[in-house]
């Protein structure tokens, strides 16, 4: 059986809308929503769009590469 995917999405109302696989996934969906936040599961926030120093839609990956660093910082928080 498979888990379910680790980076959670929430809206600008802070209304979880999906799950994903890969970070870049959720970066996307959090570019178009413009607002929001993706998490380690659903406590620990990892991105905050519009708290940022770019916005998500400027590079996918630059926000899996904030995500990585910032679990590798704090690991078990």
């Amino acid at each position: 059986m498979t888990t379910s995917p680790r980076w959670k999405v929430y809206n600008g109302s802070n209304e979880y809308v999906a799950s994903c696989k890969y970070p870049e996934d959720a970066a996307a969906l959090i570019a178009v929503y413009g607002y929001g936040t993706i998490r380690d599961g659903h406590r620990r926030i990892m991105w905050a769009e519009g708290e940022e120093e770019q916005p998500a839609g400027v590079s996918y990956d630059y926000v899996a590469a904030t995500i990585y660093q910032r679990m590798l910082q704090n690991p078990h928080a």
